[in-house]
């Protein structure tokens, strides 16, 4: 992949004033709540990626999506599934103010030698970030490209020592009826996972951030994981457990309904969903609602096939969907 880069930003790509002055003023509520001293320490002493859309430090990689523009930053934070802020599009942007992302720690658990729990700040500054442009392909057949910024999940993974014995990695979202929602009908925390070599894979990032700053609450602050071959509900948001286990573990949506929603999930235009064509998709890449969106085809491996292809060989990609 070409390395690209632009030193000025197309109009069509900057943040509507509106959307930027309603964060404000969430942001604002939610410092006003804390008093003038606790304001100041929010600011100065505690993380400051606990804090919301702060600028990140990050060097640029070879990672770009040069056939396709990238999504503007107010369609990648306006239209998202995060379930547990609403089940609407628009909801989690509206909702998800409730989630509390400081402080903020994750649990490595399972078959490692020594199970642990890391702050934010010691995860975000184990390795140094990169900013990745992805293809980002949802099982609703819409599309983004979106610049995604952290570094590669197997980085954690060596840094956490699994034993030889673990076969998958689990990661649990946060479930807190206080601050979320919490939908009937779902057996939550909500649980993704992944065999072993797809956690490994380089291309899957350990995600601090998007657009050069930290994720928005919507996006599944403050830490999640990007998969880019597979669909977007793989890839876990606001986690606060990774788990090394020897057997595949359960995932939410597998749970829910395992003949539209596989274990894998890795694109493919040839496996339709029970109920739509996976053979195109919506390229998502303008502002506002617009239903003249433009048509693509779908590409095998969401375009990655040359990177993550030769995991699967031999095996029935029909059959492990």
């Amino acid at each position: 992949m070409l390395l690209r880069t632009e030193k000025s930003i197309p109009s069509s790509e900057i943040t509507p004033k509106e959307v930027y002055e309603s964060f404000k003023m969430t942001r604002r509520r939610v410092l006003s709540g804390l008093g003038a001293v606790g304001a100041a320490a929010a600011t100065a002493g505690l993380p400051q990626l606990a804090l919301g859309e702060t600028p990140l430090k990050f060097v640029t990689t070879n990672y770009s999506v040069p056939d396709r523009a990238t999504t503007p930053e107010s369609k990648a934070k306006s239209y998202n599934n995060f379930y547990e802020f609403g089940e609407q599009k628009d909801d989690p942007a509206k909702n998800a103010h409730t989630l509390k992302t400081n402080p903020w720690s994750v649990k490595i658990e399972g078959l490692v030698k020594t199970p642990l729990t890391l702050d934010l700040d010691k995860l975000a500054s184990l390795r140094p970030m990169e900013q990745r442009v992805y293809r980002f392909r949802c099982v609703e057949a819409w599309s983004m490209v979106i610049p995604w910024d952290g570094y590669p999940l197997a980085e954690l993974i060596k840094f956490a020592n699994p034993l030889p014995s673990a076969k998958f990695v689990q990661f649990i979202s946060l479930a807190d009826s206080k601050t979320e929602e919490l939908p009937s009908g779902i057996a939550w925390p909500y649980s993704e996972g992944l065999r072993m070599d797809e956690a490994m894979n380089p291309l899957t990032l350990l995600t601090f951030g998007s657009y050069g700053q930290t994720l928005a609450n919507q996006q599944g602050a403050p830490i999640r994981v990007i998969i880019p071959w597979k669909y977007g509900f793989k890839s876990a948001k606001s986690i606060v457990k990774i788990r090394f286990v020897d057997k595949m573990p359960h995932t939410t949506w597998n749970d829910l309904n395992s003949e539209e929603y596989g274990f894998y999930s890795n694109v493919n235009p040839s496996v339709d969903h029970p109920r739509w064509s996976q053979a195109h998709e919506r390229l998502l890449n303008t502002t506002g609602n617009s239903l003249f969106v433009k048509s693509v085809p779908t590409l095998p491996f969401n375009g990655y096939a040359n990177e993550v292809a030769s995991m699967y060989a031999g095996m029935d990609l029909k059959r492990f969907y």
